[in-house]
């Protein structure tokens, strides 16, 4: 079936089915570039990279002069990437002053001039060495082998990748890339955020998840809110283990996961126990004393947690429950190799493999006093190390972050270690999260 067939050959199906030998691309996450750059690579005129968590020198040899990449100068990813690429000479890397690069961060919205400037300059610049072909496609929108498409505008072809958590994805810029390029934006839940978000309902994350839910106990009726649902893939879980019998609402500021997760929830057949609104966590568009349970899964992390947490409270009932988990940048992360003493206790450094937090976000054991504060009462509050085996699509980028921070000697350990440890099939992760549930008096 074609929705089996590795991403980068749907991706593939997609340009031939619009008649594309050859395409600029753009992309964020990872996962969604690699197996073109790698495999496809006669098929990419450029790469553009904005905001990645980390890079893998290797995914881009095959591109040489042929990419550019744009981050922040705050926080952790920066001094990754600078790190990265540092092996690779004259490696384009466009630095936006005093930003936060993170997944949520919305970046095109932000930063329009800054990224549209210099992208568009480079995009140019390929054109003018390689004389990338010029298409004539009408404005349409459809879907080929699980990936959606959008194309707009004309030029030569230029495929948009989604820009992972960014409400507002690459619309802000494709005024001024689609009045030089045919802009084809990509979607579906293969691709983006959205492929990370689902892995929820199916990989280690998941037993955290219904940790917590064991704690607050839905009972039949009751209706449940998700304060940022993403894609919807823990609604989804939870109307099939409760068997339909509770509404279920989610509340998410993001309109492009809000579009993928109703669709998502349609194909689904869940539909109708399913609702989805847009809403601001700091700020929720529910009444007072309106849910039986109101529960978030790293959220907090990405805004004003006292807020958040403070709007969750108020929507729920008396007598109601309140559910949360954040990460855990305070505790350490178990990397199951076998290296020296030293280097281990380097790579397993509380905050070593962490995002950073938002302004007044949560992601540390203060979680548990923010509950007292807000008033909650009978608390249940307990880390989880959530696994991650190379089943995961995230193992390979956790490495890539891991060996980001190490020098030559210690990365040679690393890959020494993970060769062994490999061999007999124990390499494994674990990322440590914190979680709690209140009851509202």
């Amino acid at each position: 079936m074609a929705h089996e067939s590795p991403l980068e050959e749907r991706v593939v199906q997609v340009l031939r089915h619009l008649g594309i030998k050859r395409a600029h691309v753009a992309a964020s996450m990872a996962p969604d570039w690699r197996g073109l750059a790698t495999r496809h690579s006669d098929l990419v005129a450029s790469l553009t990279i904005v905001c990645p968590t980390a890079l893998d020198p290797n995914d881009l040899s095959a591109l040489a002069s042929r990419f550019i990449v744009f981050t922040g100068d705050r926080g952790p990813h920066a001094e990754r990437l600078r790190r990265s690429l540092s092996s690779l000479r004259d490696a384009p890397l466009v630095v936006l002053p005093a930003y936060l690069a993170e997944t949520w961060a919305d970046v095109a919205a932000d930063r329009t001039r800054e990224v549209g400037g210099p992208m568009l300059e480079f995009l140019q610049r390929v054109d003018q060495r390689d004389g990338t072909k010029t298409v004539a496609l009408p404005e349409s929108d459809g879907e080929v082998a699980g990936i959606s498409y959008r194309v707009r505008g004309a030029g030569p072809p230029l495929v948009l990748f989604p820009l992972a958590l960014a409400p507002s994805q690459w619309e802000p810029l494709v005024p001024t890339l689609g009045a030089h390029y045919c802009t084809i934006s990509l979607g579906g839940p293969a691709l983006g955020m959205v492929a990370y978000l689902e892995l929820r309902g199916r990989l280690g994350y998941l037993g955290a998840v219904r940790s917590l839910m064991d704690a607050v106990g839905v009972r039949p009726g009751e209706v449940v809110a998700e304060i940022g649902c993403g894609s919807g893939v823990l609604m989804r879980w939870l109307a099939r283990q409760t068997k339909g019998a509770n509404h279920i609402l989610g509340v998410d500021i993001n309109d492009y996961l809000l579009r993928e997760a109703a669709d998502l929830a349609k194909k689904d057949g869940l539909a109708e126990a399913l609702t989805f609104r847009k809403g601001n966590a700091e700020a929720l568009p529910l009444p007072d004393d309106s849910m039986d349970v109101a529960f978030a899964c790293t959220v907090l992390e990405e805004g004003d947690a006292d807020k958040m947490l403070a709007e969750m409270v108020r929507v729920t009932k008396p007598g109601g429950r309140v559910a949360v988990i954040v990460r855990a940048l305070d505790a350490s992360w178990w990397v199951n190799l076998p290296l020296s003493a030293a280097l281990k206790a380097k790579v397993e450094v509380p905050g070593r493999l962490a995002s950073s937090a938002a302004v007044g976000g949560c992601a540390d054991a203060s979680l548990y006093r923010r509950f007292h504060r807000a008033g909650l009462i009978r608390q249940t509050q307990f880390p989880y190390l959530v696994p991650v085996t190379k089943a995961d699509p995230r193992f390979t980028l956790f490495q890539q972050q891991f060996l980001a921070a190490l020098d030559p000697d210690e990365a040679t350990e690393w890959r020494s270690a993970v060769a062994e440890a490999e061999a007999d099939g124990t390499f494994f992760m674990a990322q440590p999260f914190h979680c709690a549930v209140g009851i509202k008096p």
